[in-house]
């Protein structure tokens, strides 16, 4: 009942191209990062905190636990919405299912990203995958492996620094998306851009421009993506289901991808 259940919801609403995608076989793979107190958070954010209610036997004889949490939106595998950078846009909850799951297309940029920490995915990259590849597709979720997820949660090596505070944010160097690449994906019409480094714009960014570009045009996106190296170039399903806060900029965020038979 539950797999035919899942089959059924999958005929209606995950499409890649004019096929269905069975979601009662084939392979799931966990994009997300778990949440603990190495979580990496921007320099100038809160941590994420558990805190212990109570685990243990009660005084009824059953088992019971319960814990308190407490992080900024922005660490972790998460979402910014688009309200994140432009005013007037999408927040957390607005954030239509349509543009958090569809087909996955994974640009692997860790060869060019190895070499230069502060390396800009741009439109050249992407125009070199659609031509290996076909053209991105409206509504597709795009993925840019960097290679960095392997260094996560080693904030050092992950984000250039591990110090906290408004003066480490100049110490930042990781990989982005450069600005003529948001333009060009804003123009395919994706429903979201993900990477596996804390920020969509790179360490070195003083302007965010990346992330404007994309979020006044109400296209969200998803940071600290855990290990892609298992994900087709194209063929994947992705799902991107973030805490549904009201009025929010972003929150946590389980990614995970299909692949079929």
């Amino acid at each position: 009942m539950y797999k035919s259940a899942i089959a059924a919801l999958c005929l209606s609403t995950c499409v890649t191209g004019a096929m269905a995608q069975d979601l009662s076989s084939g392979k799931w793979i966990d994009l997300t990062h778990s949440f603990n107190a190495d979580s990496v958070y921007w320099p100038t954010a809160d941590m994420f905190t558990q805190t212990e209610v109570f685990a243990g036997h009660t005084d009824g004889g059953y088992y019971y636990s319960a814990y308190n949490f407490a992080a900024a939106e922005h660490g972790g595998t998460h979402l910014d919405a688009p309200v994140h950078f432009a005013e007037g846009a999408m927040s957390a909850e607005e954030i239509p299912i349509s543009q958090l799951v569809g087909p996955g297309f994974v640009i692997d940029v860790s060869a060019q990203a190895g070499e230069d920490s502060d390396y800009l995915v741009s439109a050249e990259d992407i125009e070199a995958f659609e031509a290996e590849h076909g053209e991105i597709p409206e509504g597709a979720i795009v993925l840019l492996n960097t290679g960095r997820a392997s260094l996560y949660p080693d904030r050092e090596s992950y984000m250039g620094t591990a110090a906290r505070g408004a003066e480490a944010v100049a110490d930042l160097h990781f990989p982005g998306l450069g600005l003529d690449g948001a333009k060009l994906l804003v123009e395919r019409g994706i429903g979201a851009v993900g990477l596996d480094t804390p920020s969509i714009d790179y360490g070195q960014s003083a302007d965010f421009s990346t992330h404007v570009e994309l979020m006044t045009n109400n296209i969200s996106a998803f940071e600290n993506v855990a290990d892609m190296s298992e994900l087709p170039p194209t063929g994947s399903m992705i799902i991107a289901l973030p805490m549904k806060i009201e009025g929010g900029s972003g929150g946590p965020l389980r990614i995970v991808a299909h692949l079929p038979q």
